[in-house]
């Protein structure tokens, strides 16, 4: 039988599907939130990562969904990569994962139902990695093939982390090194190297467990992970939630590649996902081109937690990222410099 090109059934891939900010913005601006619910600490109006309720025993219940198209063309691999991603929430959250259920739609007829099964399979081998079991689901037969989990997790509200509660002077670090949109446009286009394929995919996989030890540094004021909308439209989030302002340097933000990435853009190798990110969130971020804002502005799928710390936790942050084999040098800043006269000073470049 012929192999099975899982990608060649979706219009979009990975997070790369995510609709843009803006749409977004748009399709929840129409939404009644009029009803209040005291025990809800976090729901969708800081736009973070999950939803956390509080139990009232000093912890609290966290629930999140995350599904996509393959962005990947192995039906297993696209699986672990999904749940990977959709257990991400949890751990962005400074959270433990409990349990997940998957959600599964498969174009019956066209792609067999053994792939389906490896990718249930994939999914279920992270979950085995997370200690979760995964518990049931839902499926539909549906044009696309999409794949995904609702997670629950939970978390001691003393160490809830929130994508809004960075403060003015907060070191950002981030655990992942961006560029996975551009490797798998690569990969579409033919150009893609088994090289970096392979860490694309091995970066996607791993899982963030490192959020849940992050959680426990009193100094980690903020964590978010960073997925379709790119780094630059995750800490536009942050930003905006702390009401901030943020300072990055591009030459410490980790990266696959920069020589193969830039081989890559010269070759047209930017997903669709980069400009529409841009078109939503540009106008916040101070003037950049190129290559710099491609890369910064790419859909990342499973992608890294974007942490912000205090002064006082930088050195053990540093050390336990280290410990881990994880990026451990920090990326830029918050500001307390915020003109609200001028959205473009949200971010910018030294």
């Amino acid at each position: 039988m012929d192999p099975i090109h899982l990608t060649q059934f979706s219009h979009g891939a990975g997070c790369g599907c995510k609709l843009s900010p803006a749409v977004l913005h748009e399709i929840l601006s129409g939404v009644d939130r009029s009803e209040s619910f005291p025990s809800l600490l976090i729901g969708n109006d800081t736009k973070d990562d999950a939803a956390v309720m509080d139990l009232g025993d000093g912890t609290g219940i966290i629930s999140t969904t995350d599904f996509f198209m393959p962005i990947v063309d192995d039906p297993r691999t696209f699986g672990r990569i999904a749940a990977a991603n959709a257990i991400s929430d949890v751990y962005a959250m400074g959270g433990e994962p409990l349990m997940a259920i998957a959600i599964l739609g498969w174009p019956l007829g066209k792609i067999p139902e053994s792939a389906a099964s490896a990718v249930l399979d994939g999914g279920r081998s992270i979950c085995s990695e997370a200690k979760i079991p995964l518990a049931g689901g839902h499926s539909i037969d549906s044009p696309e093939p999409i794949f995904g989990l609702a997670v629950t997790g939970r978390v001691k509200l003393d160490r809830l982390k929130a994508n809004a509660a960075a403060k003015a002077g907060d070191h950002l670090f981030l655990t992942k090194a961006v560029g996975v949109g551009m490797v798998t446009t690569a990969q579409k286009k033919g150009l893609v190297t088994d090289a970096d394929l392979f860490a694309a995919v091995d970066s996607m996989q791993a899982l963030n467990m490192i959020g849940t030890k992050l959680s426990q540094i009193s100094a980690v004021h903020a964590m978010t992970d960073v997925t379709g909308f790119g780094l630059l439209g995750h800490l536009v989030e942050m930003c905006e939630g702390a009401k901030l302002s943020a300072k990055v340097d591009f030459a410490a933000v980790p990266m696959l590649s920069a020589e193969r990435l830039k081989h890559y853009h010269s070759n047209g190798c930017v997903p669709g996902g980069s400009h529409r990110n841009w078109a939503s969130y540009g106008q916040y971020v101070e003037a950049i081109d190129g290559f710099e804002r491609d890369l910064l502005c790419d859909p990342q799928t499973s992608g890294g937690l974007l942490i912000s710390v205090g002064d006082e936790g930088v050195e053990q942050v540093e050390a336990l990222l280290k410990r881990e084999g994880l990026p451990h040098v920090s990326i830029g800043q918050m500001d307390n410099g915020l003109d609200v006269k001028s959205p473009s000073s949200l971010i910018s470049f030294h």
